[in-house]
């Protein structure tokens, strides 16, 4: 799941309330996995001036999604997203989350970022926005 998603869901007052629910019932409905990016992407974003999340909110969000499949970043996912990000054309941060996908065999990846619909090596993006 792209970060993004995860901070929408996070996020006490939203600028897009209906983006908001949506990433919100996402997140608490389905079994997604993570990387060790996406937790540090999450962290970062959800400290950040326009999220701001209380201490308590950023390691309550920490502790959920530590008990998600969970896979770690290493030299062979910085490969494979280096792969994905010169064969797609896309932002490596965006191919490294789709290899950690791929290695978790999550056959979607959600994203309001990429491509809906497209199959991104072995992954097929969904924007659950549409």
């Amino acid at each position: 799941m792209d970060t993004n998603i995860l901070v929408l869901a996070a996020e006490s007052k939203p600028d897009d309330l209906r983006k908001s629910r949506i990433a919100r019932e996402l997140v608490l409905s389905e079994t997604f996995g993570v990387s060790a990016q996406s937790i540090a992407e999450f962290v970062n974003c959800a400290t950040r001036a326009k999220v701001r999340l209380r201490t308590e909110e950023v390691d309550r969000w920490i502790d959920f999604l530590s008990t998600m499949p969970f896979t770690a970043l290493d030299a062979d996912i910085v490969r494979r997203g280096y792969w994905l990000c010169r064969r797609y054309r896309i932002q490596y941060y965006d191919a490294a989350l789709l290899a950690a996908a791929e290695r978790l065999g999550a056959p979607v990846f959600y994203s309001a970022d990429l491509n809906h619909g497209q199959i991104y090596g072995a992954v097929r993006v969904v924007n659950p926005f549409l």
